[in-house]
Order: C-alpha cells, then structure tokens, then sequence
C-alpha cells in the first residue's frame, strides 16, 4: 500500500464528520469531479457515492462503495475509476496531543488495468494525489465544512 499522512489542526470527530458526508468527497478527493448522489445510510458499509471522474466534458460517471467503517477512526472504500480500475483507500484517524488528529491515507489498485503498472510507477501518481487529497481534507475540516 502506498501511505501519505498529514498532521490536521481539527478534532477527529470534526475530520471524520467530513469524510462522513459524502456530498463533500468531491471537495476533498482529487479526480471527483461532482457528486451526482449519495446513498441515504452513507457511510455504512455497502453505502455508495455515485460520483464523476475526470474534466467536463470528459466525464465518467462512477462510484466508490464503503467496505468497513469504525467511527472517528477508519473508514475504508473501493473507489471506481474505470476504465482504469478500482482501489481501496484506507483513511485512519487517531487523536495527536495538541487536540488535533493525524491521518493517514493508504490507497493502492485493486483490480483492473492499473493492477497491472508496477507498483513503484503507481506511486509516482497515487502519492501525489493523496497527498492533495489530505491537503484538501484539512482545508475542508479545519474550515468547518461540517457544520452546514
């Protein structure tokens, strides 16, 4: 698995709260181009966003499925993005000392064509992305995107 982390001044509750609502995964998650909907039990395991990828007026219209979730510490996707495939993104939460919490993003292809690049060639893309990914977490929990 490829692992990016990032320090965020927000409590866990208040990240996780982000990550909770998934009609914000396009305000955090690099790719997601709009949020066409979101499963009413989001973010119980089986509960889908069904979402687009790429830029107008290349759109794929895709989903990403919630597999496990522990409250205010992991929840773990299957993220589609075909045709280039799917991969499971592990994002953990625990608490850090000054009251804010660190995360940290696992994410690596799971089936299909990108299964096949060799991993150290997937990392040049997935570690990059992620780490936006995070960056925008943070804007969006430290900001209290949340709280609507």
């Amino acid at each position: 698995m490829i692992e990016v982390k990032r320090h965020i001044q927000a409590p866990v509750q208040d990240v996780f709260a982000v990550l909770s609502d998934g009609w914000l995964y396009a305000g955090w998650v690099v790719g997601a181009s709009r949020i066409r909907a979101v499963d009413d039990a989001w973010p119980k395991p089986g509960s889908k966003i069904h979402h687009s990828v790429g830029v107008w007026p290349a759109l794929l219209d895709d989903e990403t499925q919630v597999v496990d979730i522990v409250q205010d510490h992991r929840l773990v996707l299957q993220a589609k993005g075909w045709p280039i495939g799917e991969a499971t993104v592990y994002l953990e939460l625990e608490d850090d000392e000054d009251g804010g919490c660190l995360v940290r993003m696992q994410e690596d292809a799971s089936s299909g064509p990108g299964k096949l690049v060799p991993q150290p060639l997937r990392q040049l893309s997935i570690a990059p992305r992620n780490t936006e990914s995070l960056r925008r977490l943070a804007f969006l929990a430290e900001g209290g995107a949340y709280r609507r």
